[in-house]
């Protein structure tokens, strides 16, 4: 694959099985259905601040930027981390951090399991600046989209894809074990207010 990064959905898998396992070993027990979101949502947020803003908008020089800056994850993983603590809501702010600061280091070590390169450059926004595009975000996401699904449709797949193929089968079966946080709340109100 061209990019040589990971896709969204690979960063939620990362991020959700990272912290189901934390969650079983610490505590004793699942997920919560928020704390899943939480995870989930956080384990892609840098993609949702910098592909976009600088893909569609031009803001940013690359699609890592300020959302791919170890300077301002950790920063702010901090402060949601307080502020969720000052709430007594430290599992949500665990999981946020969590699910943001493991976006970083495995935005970089495809790349180096790929060709030995490390390329920390993106992670050091605003004193490192990456290459930019001038295309729009759909036509980015469609053409890294389409290289993509044509390494898995060769049926010559790279060590690389069959490990993404494992993890997603992996996290699955433990989101599946997990009772299916972040999935099971919202049908099981539907079907309260259904059978009432």
């Amino acid at each position: 694959m061209s990019d040589n990064t990971m896709w969204p959905w690979e960063h939620a898998i990362i991020g959700y099985i990272a912290f189901s396992l934390l969650v079983h070993l610490v505590l004793r027990r699942s997920p919560t259905g928020r704390e899943a979101v939480v995870v989930v949502f956080a384990s892609v947020f840098p993609d949702i601040i910098d592909k976009p803003l600088a893909w569609q908008f031009g803001i940013f020089e690359s699609g890592y930027a300020l959302g791919h800056s170890i300077f301002f994850a950790v920063s702010f993983s901090i402060a949601v981390f307080l502020v969720t603590t000052y709430y007594q809501r430290v599992n949500l702010g665990g999981a946020f951090s969590l699910g943001y600061l493991l976006h970083l280091p495995f935005d970089v070590i495809p790349k180096y399991i790929q060709d030995g390169s490390l390329p920390i450059a993106i992670l050091l926004w605003p004193l490192e600046k990456t290459e930019s595009s001038s295309e729009g975000f759909s036509e980015m996401f469609v053409y890294y989209f389409a290289d993509y699904i044509s390494e898995i449709l060769s049926g010559e797949l790279r060590g690389y894809v069959i490990a993404v193929m494992g993890m997603i089968a992996f996290c699955i079966l433990l989101w599946t074990y997990d009772g299916m946080p972040g999935f099971r709340e919202p049908i099981t109100y539907v079907w309260k207010q259904i059978s009432r």
